[in-house]
């Protein structure tokens, strides 16, 4: 008897699964490549797409059903056979599709990419799984747990040392009791949300809350609407928006200003930030340091009447290389990604405690780097899309203490002033160096965990807002 056909959606899902495993590939970049290369119908493209974003969001709880199945931990289970496994168990426990061809096409795949002999040990471990309903295997895998946040790490799929991160976040905001409420929402899918380039294109309805330039998908594939644009209208999460809004809106902007976007890649930012420099009569320049993504950001820009250099070198070789020069910077920071947990699923199991430490010492220095690029009066933005307590307050913090020539602006208010309403950002806790800063939350405004801090170089001839 011939082994069953695999459906080209499941061979997509997996080759995201083995690329985020093996090659550290980021999901969000990879599988719409991968839908294209295989020419997915829009319905076998939605299929593709909650497969492997759903078992990378849920990989941890899916880890130990499976360890529990199998009798042995998953370390000591092939790669390639572990995350077949993973996407079986993701259909028997968490979608609709029909358990035998959920186990039939997974014991398929590890047929094709490890042997039969390890297809019959798949078959087994996922006939197990599906003996049971998700249910009971949650009641089961959290009985084993050693403390009530291993129980809730299995219950949301977030590693502990996650959990306890967010938990401060929002402590340090006075709203520890909305844990649970931002780890559900970390594993629900995002809606798509448009940006039209100021000056370039009118967004279109339904608009979003805030950012005068967002607006969601007006129903279906939104390729068409963006392909239409000529790059005027693309995907991109409210919070980046409100993050280049309140950059160029920190102080009024003279024509002939100079700005920078420090760490540009992809370019998303980079772009509006293109937008608005035109319309603001300055000129932008963008640096990335890694070759692939700064290729990103001159694609992202290429569309836009602007011309916008991208240098490819370390941020902060080419800040010291340009002192005091830029009257706006983005210091879009290399970070853990933890508030982009639902675009990025992968993001919480890639990045460990051990991180932190040497993100936040490049963060430290990216920052320092570019107050010294920084004109007299000029402001720097502070960026990262993560609210670990770390990697936000404490690198602006440590920055203010630093030095002296730099002041720290209410962020808050900038934002409020270019939001199109009232936004629900959390008061001041306590004054002192690092907390001007803003934090946005995907389950109290529906973005990414975009942190913000403005900082502007101290120059008595130039009033602040």
């Amino acid at each position: 008897m011939s082994a069953p056909k695999i459906q080209a959606a499941r061979w997509v899902a997996y080759d995201v699964l083995r690329a985020v495993s093996d090659d550290d590939a980021y999901a969000n970049l990879l599988l719409p490549k991968l839908i294209v290369e295989a020419n997915l119908n829009p319905q076998d493209a939605g299929l593709a797409t909650e497969l492997a974003y759903g078992t990378l969001r849920r990989r941890g709880t899916y880890d130990a059903i499976i360890a529990e199945a199998a009798g042995r931990p998953v370390t000591q289970i092939d790669s390639a056979v572990l995350d077949a496994l993973r996407l079986g168990a993701h259909q028997l426990l968490s979608t609709r599709v029909a358990a035998h061809a959920a186990v039939n096409e997974s014991v398929s795949l590890v047929a094709a990419e490890a042997g039969r002999g390890a297809s019959g040990f798949a078959n087994a471990v996922l006939r197990r799984i599906g003996r049971d309903d998700s249910d009971t295997w949650q009641k089961r895998i959290e009985a084993g747990a050693r403390s009530d946040d291993e129980r809730l790490s299995l219950r949301t799929a977030h590693p502990v040392w996650v959990i306890r991160a967010l938990r401060r976040a929002l402590a340090a905001e006075g709203r520890a009791e909305e844990l649970e409420q931002l780890l559900d929402s970390d594993n629900d899918a995002p809606e798509v949300t448009l940006a039209a380039l100021p000056g370039l294109a009118e967004p279109g309805a339904p608009r979003r809350p805030y950012a005068a330039t967002a607006f969601g998908s007006p129903g279906g594939d939104p390729r068409q609407l963006i392909a239409g644009a000529d790059g005027a209208i693309r995907v991109q999460d409210e919070g980046s928006q409100l993050v280049a809004l309140a950059l160029a809106a920190a102080a009024s902007p003279r024509a002939g200003e100079r700005w920078l976007d420090l760490c540009a890649g992809p370019g998303g930012k980079t772009a509006m930030l293109a937008a608005l420099a035109l319309e603001a009569g300055a000129s932008l320049e963008a640096n990335e340091v890694v070759p692939a993504r700064a290729g990103l950001v001159r694609h992202a820009v290429r569309p836009l009447p602007i011309e916008v250099p991208v240098h490819e070198e370390d941020g902060r070789v080419l800040a010291a290389r340009h002192p005091a020069t830029f009257d706006r910077i983005l210091v879009d920071a290399p970070c853990t990604g933890l508030g982009a947990l639902r675009r990025r699923p992968e993001a919480r199991w890639r990045k460990s405690p051990g991180d932190v430490a040497e993100l936040v010492d490049l963060q430290t220095q990216l920052l320092d780097a570019a107050i010294d690029a920084l004109a007299p009066g000029g402001v720097v933005g502070y960026a990262t899309c993560s609210p670990h307590l770390a990697e936000t307050t404490g690198v602006v913090a440590e920055m203010l203490r630093r030095r002296d020539d730099v002041t720290e602006l209410d962020t808050r208010a900038v934002i409020a002033d270019v939001s199109q309403s009232p936004i629900d950002l959390a008061p001041r806790q306590a004054d002192g160096p690092g907390s001007g800063g803003a934090q946005l939350w995907p389950h109290r405004h529906g973005t990414d965990a975009m942190f913000l801090a403005l900082l502007q170089r101290t120059d008595p001839e130039r009033t602040q807002p």
